[in-house]
């Protein structure tokens, strides 16, 4: 009898399934759960966007796009981007539709690295991140952000992480899971050790529209930084539209020649009826963004003071719609808190060390639901801590 052959990839193997999928899972079999778990919003995508939808399937727009997305919609995010952030990009040939933020990470690298590059991550961070580098070929070098920096991850840091096969570093703020937003101080000192490492840079900037009280800093507007930044960019956070999955990439032309190349092959494009509506939502979204940004921040206040209130202490989050606090008061880790917490009160959320070895000791509490829903998670919450604090 022969031997039976492994037919799978020991690169693709190593890496362990999502660690915030099993909590949704077990909630799923679980009557009367109050969910802060899932980082996607409660809103419905805004009328304006689904009848752009609507009326482009009505209108028989069921074909294939250009493999780059609708040149009416590059232009719109390239004038987006300009008008928001002061940075000029060529919707002919620097603007490319994604199919969502996923797709767009990807691309970007799947087209920029050769086996053995390494790509540094702040963590705790989005659980693609490494796991896609190690699906182009490339190693992640993971570096702890604190708590006492606010989850900013410092140039220092940064610096002491490069090696001679250190070709890119990933950012992702406002940050998920920890709702961290970078300040432009920090962001110049680290484009200054960008340059002189000469680095290329990966900005995941998915959630720059839902920031409280401070302003998103756009990485490829710093000085010096367009040529070397793959910015990341997409539609599901701020306008509510995670099913339609449109994201889009932003990069210099020579670097968006490659990773349009992969998606040519890979995609061939993005859904054309979805594009149609990212579309409407860059052209009528823009007061809709602003309303669910300002409930998300109602929310954020309930949930951290709500939070530290209890004893789980939570620094105060600038952006996203996360809040990480620390389960230390518990004596339990990360884990048992969430299991526990799920069993006894029906309250799920996720343990941070999904996001990675320094989200240890934390759990993420999404605030993207009900105000209603947050102050009945609380007051279970107020009860479990009771009973183990």
């Amino acid at each position: 009898m022969t031997h039976a052959r492994n037919f799978v990839s020991d690169r693709i193997a190593a890496v362990p399934p999502s660690g915030i999928r099993r909590f949704f899972d077990i909630a799923a079999t679980m009557e009367d759960v109050v969910s802060l778990g899932i980082g996607e919003p409660d809103f419905a995508t805004p009328e304006p966007i689904v009848r752009a939808g609507v009326e482009a399937l009505q209108k028989g727009e069921t074909h294939y796009s250009s493999n780059s997305g609708l040149m009416a919609l590059r232009r719109a995010i390239a004038e987006h981007l300009d008008r928001r952030y002061g940075q000029t990009y060529n919707p002919a040939s620097e603007v490319l539709v994604t199919v969502g933020v996923s797709e767009a990470l990807y691309l970007a690298f799947a087209a920029t690295l050769d086996p053995g590059d390494e790509v540094i991550i702040p963590e705790p961070c989005f659980v693609a991140y490494a796991p896609e580098v190690i699906f182009a070929g490339g190693t992640p070098v993971m570096i702890p952000t604190r708590v006492e920096d606010n989850f900013q991850v410092t140039a220092a840091e940064i610096q002491a992480a490069i090696s001679p096969r250190t070709k890119a570093l990933l950012v992702g703020y406002p940050n998920n899971p920890t709702g961290a937003v970078m300040s432009r101080e920090r962001l110049n000192e680290i484009a200054a050790v960008v340059k002189q490492h000469n680095l290329l840079v990966i900005s995941d900037e998915i959630y720059d529209r839902l920031v409280y009280g401070v302003d998103h800093v756009c990485f490829p507007s710093l000085p010096g930084m367009y040529g070397r930044t793959i910015l990341l960019q997409g539609f599901s956070k701020a306008y509510a539209m995670t099913g339609w999955r449109i994201g889009y990439i932003a990069a210099p032309a020579e670097i968006m020649e490659m990773m349009r190349r992969v998606h040519q092959y890979t995609i061939m494009c993005a859904p054309t009826v979805s594009q149609y509506a990212a579309l409407a939502a860059l052209r009528e979204g823009e007061p809709y963004v602003q309303e669910m940004a300002a409930e998300y921040d109602r929310r954020r206040r309930l949930i951290v003071d709500g939070l530290n209130e209890i004893g789980l202490k939570c620094f105060e989050p600038q952006g996203a719609f996360y809040a990480f606090p620390s389960v230390e008061i518990t004596g339990m880790d990360e884990n048992e808190f969430a299991e526990k917490l799920l069993q006894e009160e029906r309250v799920a959320c996720v343990p941070g060390s999904a996001f990675g070895e320094a989200g240890r000791g934390y759990v993420r509490c999404s605030y993207a639901t009900a105000y209603e829903k947050i102050e009945q998670a609380l007051e279970r919450l107020q009860r479990f801590v009771r009973r183990h604090g």
